[in-house]
């Protein structure tokens, strides 16, 4: 196999990266320093991906390969890995995960098959590395964004029947904690500490819910997050075109806007 643009674009970045005549911002980065833009990329991705534009998911597939190639090239400046050593680990783990397909096609005849045998074999890495948990729980799983975090976690103790039995269950949990954030706020003098405990419980509890409904909480909420920012900025049209000025307006105001841009949503989601 041949790939002359894969072969151009590790050239480019270690042209980049080159003392001297490099680039003054990308000699300065470091593991760590990169690692936000890695997040931003990624999402941007997630973003052309949930919109179905496959130019735009093309392009910001590129700048998330942008940021393993950079990574990659600074562990290879410093002598730790490089990329060879990535695509080197990356199919021997690939292979090791697959049995069913490198080994014997029937250790796995489906898809549930395959997850469970894929845990067990990480697992068995894990210990065979020295790495073993003391819990049967990741820590690791700490590192993602919260709500992604709290689904994993609850995906992981339901596989140990440390679960709730159905969502009608887990809807009377998230009442429960509801209930508990709303005595804090209530309380003569509201402690901050008290109300931050309380509204991650009910967090919680609502990301398990979702997970019971079969609900992605994560999706869920980057789903509502850009619904906000649309019919906001159906509001900002709307009250440019009777010709006020938003900041100029207070909430009462505002919410008239905004209940027709709601309106005007709804009657075209309808038709």
């Amino acid at each position: 196999m041949n790939y002359p643009e894969l072969e151009k674009l590790i050239q480019v970045v270690k042209d980049l990266r080159r003392p001297v005549t490099g680039c003054p911002w990308d000699l300065k980065q470091t593991h760590k320093s990169l690692l936000k833009y890695l997040i931003e990329e990624s999402y941007e991705f997630i973003e052309a991906t949930e919109s179905e534009k496959s130019l735009e998911m093309q392009d910001e597939l590129g700048d998330v390969l942008l940021q393993v190639l950079l990574h990659s090239t600074i562990a290879s400046q410093e002598k730790t890995f490089d990329l060879e050593s990535v695509a080197k680990n990356l199919s021997e783990k690939l292979i090791r995960r697959h049995p069913h397909v490198f080994k014997d096609p029937s250790l796995a005849t489906n898809a549930e098959e395959v997850v469970k045998n894929w845990e067990e074999i990480k697992k068995e890495e894990k210990q065979s590395n020295g790495g073993a948990s003391s819990s049967r729980i990741d820590k690791s799983y700490l590192n993602f964004p919260a709500l992604f975090s709290a689904n994993k976690i609850g995906v992981k103790t339901a596989k140990l029947n440390f679960d709730w039995d159905n969502a009608q269950q887990v809807a009377y949990k998230v009442e429960e904690e509801w209930q508990e954030l709303k005595e804090e706020l209530v309380a003569s003098k509201i402690s901050k500490e008290r109300v931050t405990e309380e509204m991650g419980d009910f967090l919680f509890s609502g990301a398990q819910l979702a997970r019971h409904l079969g609900i992605d909480p994560e999706d869920c909420l980057r789903q509502a997050n850009k619904k906000f920012l649309r019919r906001f900025n159906h509001m900002e049209r709307l009250i440019e075109e009777d010709g006020k000025i938003l900041e100029e307006m207070n909430q009462s105001e505002m919410d008239v806007f905004w209940d027709s841009a709601k309106s005007q949503e709804k009657a075209a989601k309808n038709n």
